[in-house]
């Protein structure tokens, strides 16, 4: 493993993390699976994507997803389109 390699798994488990830990169970469920059902498939420009938008508040995460509120620009695009077909949310029961 290079440092590359190391550099981006650890980039990726941070991510992992703040996706998971969100402060609710709803946004927990939201971000955290669209990060574990997409990851594996980001290039560069998507990881800064999802880095850009855990920064950002829960609800406004949430309200974007859900086409409550519209998306800033610089949010919008392939990830964000993903993000709110809502096909990756699995609830357990």
């Amino acid at each position: 493993m290079n440092d590359n390699d190391s550099s981006a798994t650890h980039r990726l488990a941070r991510m992992k993390f703040r996706a998971w830990h969100r402060g609710t169970r709803e946004a927990d469920y939201m971000i955290g699976c669209f990060f574990d059902t997409r990851h594996a498939a980001w290039d560069e420009a998507a990881i800064d994507w999802f880095e850009r938008l855990i920064e950002e508040d829960d609800v406004d995460i949430m309200a974007w997803a859900l086409g409550t509120q519209p998306v800033p620009a610089a949010l919008e695009g392939p990830e964000m389109d993903a993000m709110r077909r809502l096909d990756y949310v699995d609830i357990p029961r």
